[in-house]
């Protein structure tokens, strides 16, 4: 009986596929993974569970629409993969929704080089940070150097001790984990994040997100205290009239854990940002364009 549903499954048309959204593929190749998981001996897949602060950002309707929904084609993931992409376009989602609301900021800090940093507080995620810059570099480039270039962040970011890509799920959608750098003066001390990481390109804007997850790949580690971040999103837009240069957004909102103030908090995040791009407009002062 098993082994005639998983012929009747594989034997659907690749058209028939091509014409699905993305998450019902998606949900297809689940009932697939899992039939075959039952034919083999031994086999199992791994659970991954959603935890309370992604739910905070899922506040839409949870059915991905198609618009924002990843193309699978026909290829094969496992449960635990499927949940990493739906974390990643439920993050997607939610960032869409607060770049949308133009009532609300308040300015946080404005930089001499045009670098401006906005706050507001939303319901079940908390204060979200708003950077806005302009960087004299394309699209393209910057894209190359914040998504496929990820585990070099730290040659060029100090804040930054280490960045791995634990798993790659498709091309759009990456399991990361990250160390931040012991540093003197450092209010809130190292840190290490496992993150959730999807891209998303319409036209000629790339949307970099990126959410806290769990991973058995990367416990807990003893003496380290795992920091969550609730929402990434980087806006990559170009200049209107100047594709040589590039409109840099991007959403924040984190949970450092330990006994920290939010006074201190929300004095660390927005300098962070700022720090941020400044290492950033540096190193693509000396890079060429890939």
């Amino acid at each position: 009986m098993l082994s005639a549903t998983f012929k009747l499954c594989c034997g659907i048309s690749h058209e028939h596929l091509r014409k699905m959204t993305g998450l019902k593929r998606m949900a297809l190749s689940a009932i697939g993974h899992d039939i075959r998981g039952l034919m083999s001996k031994g086999s199992h897949c791994l659970s991954s569970t959603v935890p309370d602060y992604i739910q905070r950002i899922m506040w839409e309707d949870p059915a991905v629409d198609q618009e924002h929904g990843s193309d699978v084609n026909s290829s094969w993931f496992s449960n635990m993969e499927l949940s990493y992409v739906n974390q990643g376009e439920a993050t997607l989602r939610g960032a869409l929704g607060i770049l949308q609301r133009q009532d609300g900021w308040q300015t946080e800090t404005y930089q001499g080089k045009g670098e401006l940093v906005l706050s507001t507080v939303l319901p079940r995620l908390g204060k979200v940070f708003r950077m806005e810059a302009v960087l004299g570099v394309p699209v393209d480039q910057l894209y190359y150097e914040l998504f496929e270039k990820l585990e070099q962040m730290p040659e060029w970011n100090p804040t930054l001790s280490r960045v791995k890509i634990l798993q790659r799920i498709g091309k759009d959608t990456l399991l990361t984990h990250e160390i931040t750098a012991q540093r003197p003066g450092n209010l809130i001390g190292q840190r290490d994040f496992v993150s959730v990481r999807h891209c998303w390109k319409k036209e000629t804007t790339v949307y970099l997100v990126g959410t806290a997850t769990h991973s058995e790949f990367m416990p807990v580690q003893k003496g380290q205290v795992r920091a969550e971040s609730g929402l990434s999103c980087i806006v990559l837009q170009p200049l209107e009239g100047d594709q040589c240069q590039t409109r840099f957004t991007w959403l924040l909102s984190m949970d450092l854990k330990g006994w920290i103030p939010k006074s201190i908090i929300n004095r660390v995040i927005p300098q962070s940002q700022v720090d941020f791009i400044r290492h950033l407009r540096r190193h693509l002062s000396t890079t060429a364009h890939p």
